[in-house]
């Protein structure tokens, strides 16, 4: 007996933000802020690679930290619904004429099959895949609760949430509207330009969660870069925690702790000492269950309150302040895959 998925085929569909490979400059520093600061799970190290994930990520990684010489992001990944999803993705990428490349198997250690492509729009590397392998903690890690592939530990980032990108105002209105006809986002949250139809930032999700990605307007007329990439801590009182711990090790802040008026969540900005990349602690939020959502617009004039409603104010330059973040499109289409 078939059932009505079986019947009924909704074509290729974006389950979830999967993975980020960001390069660092010193990966010693890195591991010791996401491994060790932040408690994420170093599931595996080959070379000058290493694939780590949080304690409730049944995933093999969601975070790869290259060390290179440029602090760039090499690859924004998202996990399709379905595996034969990713070729279909590539096909239709295809009949685009948007240049896409297979990623085998392996590339990425525990990850199966991806397509890689630049964002129409934005430039910035997303891959998307299915395959992906879910190894057990080491016993020494492992918690008694089987929701948990690890015991909590430091901070307790509990799972990658978001990612925000910026692209220049005069191609954030093609990449923003690409990503949802073709990736299948939905408009959560928004705010244009003053007496203008160009889009300042849009906040979309394929999830219950008020954003998966984000993606801003960047004032320097510079494409192809990352805000912050952001982690999932469980509770508000975490964040307060979080910034104390930090403040006290000498961590570089960026802003915060303080609330978003957009998503309404708790908001923490700080900098990885080995890329210096922005890297956000984010807490509480809202869920959005309609499947009739009208998306809301956020006047100009209140647009500061969204961005915080308290707290200190955001710095919207990119990530890795002010330096470019995501390789240039030739760099990454023409690099050789091993």
């Amino acid at each position: 007996m078939t059932t009505v998925s079986d019947r009924y085929d909704p074509g290729p569909q974006i389950a979830q933000v999967g993975s980020i490979n960001i390069g660092t400059r010193d990966i010693e520093k890195s591991l010791w802020f996401f491994r060790d600061l932040l408690g994420m799970e170093e599931v595996q190290r080959d070379g000058n690679v290493a694939y780590l994930r949080c304690y409730q990520e049944f995933g093999h990684h969601s975070l790869v930290l290259t060390e290179q010489d440029d602090a760039i992001v090499n690859a924004f990944s998202f996990r399709t619904r379905r595996p034969e999803d990713v070729e279909l993705f590539y096909n239709d990428l295809q009949a685009q004429e948007i240049e896409a490349v297979e990623i085998p198997a392996g590339h990425e250690a525990g990850r199966g099959t991806a397509v890689r492509f630049l964002l129409p729009g934005g430039d910035h590397p997303f891959e998307l895949y299915y395959d992906i392998d879910k190894p057990e903690a080491d016993p020494s890690l492992r918690s008694r609760l089987p929701s948990n592939s690890s015991r909590r530990r430091g901070l307790g980032v509990r799972r990658i949430d978001h990612f925000n990108i910026q692209t220049a105002p005069g191609r954030i209105n093609q990449a923003e509207q690409w990503v949802r006809d073709n990736l299948g986002f939905k408009r959560r949250e928004f705010a244009k330009f003053a007496d203008s139809n160009t889009i300042m930032a849009s906040w979309m999700s394929v999830t219950a969660q008020m954003h998966d990605l984000a993606i801003v307007a960047n004032f320097e007329e510079k494409s192809a870069q990352m805000h912050h990439l952001a982690f999932n801590l469980e509770s508000f009182s975490d964040s307060l925690a979080a910034a104390d711990i930090l403040r006290d090790l000498d961590v570089s802040y960026g802003a915060g702790p303080g609330k978003h008026g957009i998503g309404q969540a708790m908001y923490l900005y700080v900098h990885d000492p080995g890329s210096d990349h922005r890297v956000e602690l984010y807490s509480g939020g809202y869920l959005i269950f309609d499947p009739d959502w009208d998306p809301l617009e956020w006047k100009a004039v209140d647009f500061p309150e969204g961005l915080t409603w308290y707290g200190d104010p955001i710095d919207t330059t990119p990530g890795n302040r002010g330096r470019d973040t995501t390789g240039s499109a030739p760099l990454y289409l023409s690099r050789q895959l091993a």
